[in-house]
């Protein structure tokens, strides 16, 4: 089987030694005679996958003790709802808002108590300046980057409250000092395995702030209370997410994987910034997205046809998401330098066939 470019943006491409591997253990997980799928989450061999899993990560990202680990169900859409459930208590909840995946965690935090608009940009990431955190201020969360609209935060805000972030799209792309956070969350079907599996670093001395009234399995504390283990977690996704973090490791870790990134990323865009007009970025220079590069063509009526050519040439899924339309190429730590010069070459070849 040949495989093509996949570019995107989640679920996204996995690294091929890690579905090989998969593959491989996929009957009879390391001689116990059943497959990974069939496993018991309480097992003395899946609760070595798990705990092991979460050294790695603590390894990649340098996680010092005071903060827990946990890995959750439902997706970002879920944190929206935990995050002021556990955390604006009696304070109100900051929104710096830049795309759609910020002005939907802020949407969310309105329904559940006080929630402010601190910052509210479109094509850049908002400046430290902007964010004016409010009196009463419980947090201030900001996504480092939007997916669908292709911005990154190039800095890490200075507040004085805690600081939490969606990292779900750049997640383990760079170092992070985690330290300057109060919890930062991932979805995992971008940078650190399938869908269906949530990474949440929190400081220790945060969680437990949770109103009595709050559901079990919306409360953090529970998840750090029980391993993640209160309920049956996604065992599979955690099994998949082990087999990233040991690529990663083999790989180089995060420093290697922000030097790929950034060499992937800017092939593509010198291509749309090389291409006379035919391509065009609106985001601001500085506020670019590295994983989620995105760019339309100046005649449109090429879109479709644009599509087409490059799955021919093996590159699939450039389509560009339905709110913000023309194209996104996402660059996840699983898309090798080969596939982003293969984008870039391509659309080289197109803008001179039909310029």
């Amino acid at each position: 089987m040949t495989r093509i470019f996949n570019f995107a943006a989640g679920p996204s491409a996995m690294p091929l030694p890690v579905l090989e591997q998969a593959a491989s253990e996929m009957t009879d997980w390391h001689g116990v005679g059943y497959s990974i799928l069939e496993m018991s989450h309480r097992s003395k061999e899946f609760m070595g996958i798990y705990r092991e899993t979460v050294e790695m990560l603590r390894e990649l990202y340098g996680i010092p003790e005071e903060y827990e680990v946990m890995f959750v169900q439902g997706g970002g859409h879920l944190q929206f709802a935990m995050i002021p459930l556990n955390f604006a208590v009696g304070g109100i909840g900051n929104y710096a808002v830049d795309g759609v995946w910020s002005r939907k965690a802020f949407n969310e935090a309105q329904k559940i108590g006080e929630a402010a608009e601190v910052a509210c940009t479109e094509l850049r990431a908002p400046r430290q300046d902007e964010l004016a955190v409010t009196d009463g201020a419980a947090y201030l969360y900001y996504c480092s980057n939007e997916t669908v609209n292709g911005i990154r935060y190039w800095y890490r805000p200075e507040v004085n409250v805690p600081l939490i972030a969606d990292m779900s799209s750049d997640f383990l792309s760079q170092p992070v000092d985690i330290s300057k956070y109060g919890l930062i969350f991932a979805g995992a079907q971008k940078n650190f395995g399938p869908a269906g599996l949530t990474v949440v670093i929190a400081r220790k001395d945060l969680l437990g702030r949770a109103e009595s009234t709050t559901p079990t399995m919306l409360d953090y504390q529970t998840y750090a209370n029980f391993e993640s283990m209160y309920n049956t977690p996604p065992t599979f996704a955690i099994y998949i997410s082990h087999l990233v973090c040991k690529w990663l490791l083999a790989e180089g870790g995060v420093k290697e994987m922000e030097r790929r990134s950034i060499l992937k990323s800017q092939k593509i865009y010198d291509a749309i910034d090389n291409s006379d007009g035919f391509y065009y970025n609106n985001i601001e220079k500085r506020s670019r997205s590295r994983m989620n590069v995105v760019f339309n063509l100046k005649n449109e009526e090429l879109n479709q046809l644009f599509i087409e050519e490059a799955l021919q040439k093996g590159l699939a899924n450039i389509k560009g998401h339905r709110i913000v339309g023309g194209m996104r190429a996402s660059l996840y730590n699983a898309v090798s330098v080969e596939a982003a010069e293969a984008l870039a070459d391509y659309m080289k070849a197109f803008a001179e066939r039909h310029s």
